[in-house]
C-alpha cells in the first residue's frame, strides 16, 4: 500500500517531464550558469578591492568601494529599474481593454524619477558620503525612528521581490511549460547565491549582461510579432482596436479616472527617490557629478528599454487569437491579462524566439531581484545591526550579517510570489508604502534644514493613518475613508481620489509645519527647555530674542565633520 503513491508521484514527474519544452529549458540552464558564473567571477574582484581599499569591508560589499565607473553605474542602474514587473507591468497595461497606452504609466514615470533623482537627490546624498539612504535620518534624528522607517522599506523591497518573481513563473511555465513554482525557486537561488558571494560587484557585473540580453531579446521579437499573420498592421488607424472588446489600445482618460491616473503616476515616478537600491548605485559613484550623470543618462535608457513592452501589449490587443493555437475565448478574458506578454511570445512568434523572450524576462528578474536583496541587506546591516545592535562587531561579522539579510529577504519574497497573478498590481503596492511613508521623511531630512524628530514623528503618523484608512484592494483591505469618486465594482470598492498623493503631501506637510512650530516654541520660551523630552534641541545660554538655537543633532553633524 505504501508504494502506491510513490508511482503516483513518479508518474506525475514523468509527465512533467515530458509537456517541457527540453531545448527552451536547456537554453535558460545554460543562461542562468552564466550569469552564475560571471557573479562568482565578480565576488573574487570584490575580494581583491576589498584588500586595496581604503575603507571597511562591508562597504566595499554595500557600495563597490565607490568606485563604479559611470558606464557601469548607468548599466546597473537601468537593470535594477527595468525588471520583470516593468516588463509585464506595461505589457499588461496597454493590453487590458480597461486600460490601454495612457495607462502604461512605467517609462514616462521612470524617466521622471531619474530626472529628479538627479536634480535634487543624487548630490546631497553623495557628497556626504552616506553608506545608505537611511544614514541621513540616523544621524539627525538617532537609531529609533530610523528603525520605524526601515520597516516599511523592508516590506517594500519584499513585496517588490515577489513581484518579479511572479513575473517569471508566469513566463516560464507558459513558454517551457515547466511548473511556475520551480521557476520561481531556481531564479531565486541563482540571485541569492552571487549576491551573497559578491556583494555590490557581483550585482553591477551580471546587471551589464541581464541588460544587455534583455534588450537584444526584446528587440528582435520585435519584427516577427508585427509580422505575424494573426496581427492587424498596428500603425493602421482601424488596428488600434483592442480585438477583446473592440475599444481602443491607446486608452481613453476620462475625466472621472484623471485622479486614479496621476495618483498612479506619481506613486511610480516619485516612489522611486524612496529606494535604497536607487541610492545604492549613486553612492557608489566615484562623484556627486558622476552620480547625476548616472541618473540623467539612465532616464533616457530605461525609457527604451519600455518600448518593447508597449508594442508587445499593441500586438497582443490587436491580434486575433483565434488563428492561434490559443484561441478564443481572448487572455483577458481567461482572466490572464498579467501573463499577456510569454502568452503574445509563445503564440506570435516561433518557438526559438519564444526561448529568447522568456531569457529576457529572467534576466530582467535577476538584474532586478539582486539589488533589492543587497540594499534591504545593507540598510538592516549598517543601520541596525552595526549602530544599534552590535557597535562592537568585527568587520568580517558585518559581511556574515549582509549575507544572512540577503538570504532572509530573499526567502520571504520567494514565499510571497506565489500569491497574486496580477504583476502590475503588485508593482504599484510594492512603492505603495515608501511614497506614502518614507518620501516625505527623505524630502525633509535633505531639504528641511529646521526638520527635526517631533516633525519626522508627526508626518510618520499622519502618512500611515491616511494610507491605511484608505484600503487596499489586493491585501483586500476596505477603505474606512471613502474620498470623492469612489466606485464599488463585484463588492470592491475602488478609490479614483488620489489618496495616495494626499497621503504623501499632508505628511511632508506635517513634517515641515511642526517642525516649524516646535523649533519656535523653544526659542521664544513659549514651552520651557525641560519638556523637551526628545532632547532635540541644547540647554545652553539664554538665546538672544529673535536667535534660534541649534538642534543638538545638527551640532554633532557639525562636530562629527570637523573630527
Amino acid at each position: 500500500m505504501s508504494v502506491y503513491p510513490w508511482l503516483l508521484l513518479l508518474l506525475d514527474f514523468f509527465e512533467t517531464i515530458m509537456a517541457v519544452d527540453v531545448p527552451g529549458l536547456v537554453a535558460v540552464v545554460f543562461f542562468y550558469i552564466v550569469i552564475l558564473v560571471i557573479g562568482i567571477w565578480a565576488s573574487r574582484k570584490s575580494r581583491q578591492v576589498e584588500k586595496t581599499c581604503t575603507g571597511s569591508k562591508s562597504e566595499v560589499t554595500m557600495v563597490g568601494g565607490r568606485n563604479i565607473n559611470v558606464l557601469v553605474g548607468v548599466f546597473t542602474m537601468t537593470a535594477t529599474w527595468v525588471g520583470g514587473g516593468y516588463i509585464m507591468g506595461t505589457a499588461e497595461a496597454v493590453y487590458s481593454p480597461t486600460q490601454g497606452l495612457i495607462w502604461a504609466l512605467g517609462p514616462p514615470a521612470y524617466l521622471i524619477n531619474f530626472v529628479l533623482g538627479g536634480l535634487f537627490f543624487a548630490k546631497p546624498m553623495r557628497s556626504k558620503s552616506y553608506v545608505t539612504m537611511l544614514d541621513p535620518f540616523q544621524h539627525r534624528y538617532g537609531n529609533i525612528f530610523t528603525a520605524t522607517l526601515l520597516l516599511p522599506a523592508l516590506v517594500s523591497d519584499i513585496l517588490w521581490v515577489a513581484c518579479i518573481l511572479a513575473a517569471l513563473g508566469g513566463t516560464m511555465s507558459i513558454i517551457l511549460g515547466l511548473s511556475p513554482a520551480l521557476s520561481i525557486i531556481l531564479s531565486a537561488a541563482v540571485s541569492i547565491i552571487y549576491t551573497f558571494l559578491g556583494g555590490l560587484y557581483s550585482v553591477a557585473y551580471t546587471d551589464i549582461i541581464q541588460l544587455c540580453f534583455v534588450f537584444v531579446s526584446l528587440w528582435l521579437c520585435i519584427p516577427f510579432l508585427l509580422l505575424s499573420p494573426a496581427v492587424t498592421d498596428i500603425s493602421q488607424s482601424q488596428a488600434h482596436f483592442n480585438q477583446s472588446n473592440g475599444q481602443s489600445w491607446l486608452g481613453e482618460l476620462e475625466l472621472a479616472d484623471a485622479g486614479k491616473w496621476a495618483d498612479e503616476l506619481l506613486l511610480l515616478a516619485l516612489g522611486g527617490l524612496a529606494y535604497q537600491a536607487f541610492y545604492q548605485r549613486i553612492l557608489s559613484a566615484s562623484s556627486s557629478a558622476q552620480a547625476q550623470v548616472t541618473c540623467f543618462v539612465a532616464a533616457g535608457t530605461s525609457f527604451i528599454m519600455g518600448i518593447p513592452s508597449v508594442v508587445i501589449g499593441a500586438v497582443a490587443a490587436s491580434a486575433d487569437w483565434n488563428q492561434t493555437a490559443y484561441g478564443l475565448p481572448p487572455p483577458f478574458e481567461r482572466g490572464e491579462a498579467g501573463k499577456i506578454l510569454p502568452l503574445a511570445l509563445q503564440n506570435l512568434t516561433p518557438g526559438w524566439l519564444s526561448v529568447l523572450g522568456i531569457g529576457s524576462v529572467a534576466a530582467a528578474v535577476m538584474s532586478s531581484m539582486d539589488s533589492v536583496l543587497l540594499s534591504s541587506a545593507s540598510m538592516f546591516t549598517q543601520n541596525i545591526y552595526k549602530t544599534t545592535l552590535r557597535k562592537q562587531a568585527s568587520e568580517l561579522e558585518l559581511q556574515r550579517v549582509i549575507r544572512v539579510s540577503v538570504l532572509l529577504v530573499g526567502l520571504a519574497g520567494t514565499g510571497l510570489a506565489f500569491g497574486d497573478d496580477s504583476v502590475f498590481a503588485l508593482w504599484l503596492l510594492s512603492g505603495d508604502l515608501l511614497y506614502c511613508m518614507v518620501l516625505p521623511q527623505l524630502i525633509c531630512v535633505l531639504h528641511v534644514s529646521y526638520a527635526n524628530i517631533y516633525g519626522a514623528i508627526t508626518g510618520y503618523i499622519v502618512g500611515l493613518l491616511l494610507r491605511g484608512l484608505s484600503g487596499e484592494p489586493v491585501l483586500g483591505i476596505p477603505p474606512l475613508i471613502l474620498y470623492p469618486d469612489w466606485r464599488e465594482e463585484d463588492g470592491v470598492i475602488t478609490q479614483y481620489f488620489p489618496y495616495r498623493t494626499l497621503a504623501m503631501v499632508s505628511s511632508v506637510i506635517c513634517i515641515i509645519t511642526v517642525s516649524w512650530l516646535v523649533r519656535l516654541a523653544f526659542c521664544r520660551q513659549y514651552i520651557p527647555r525641560s519638556w523637551d523630552i526628545l532632547r532635540v534641541f541644547e540647554e545652553d545660554k539664554e538665546a538672544e530674542m529673535g536667535k534660534v538655537p541649534v538642534p543638538l543633532e545638527e551640532k554633532n553633524i557639525i562636530l562629527n565633520t570637523k573630527l
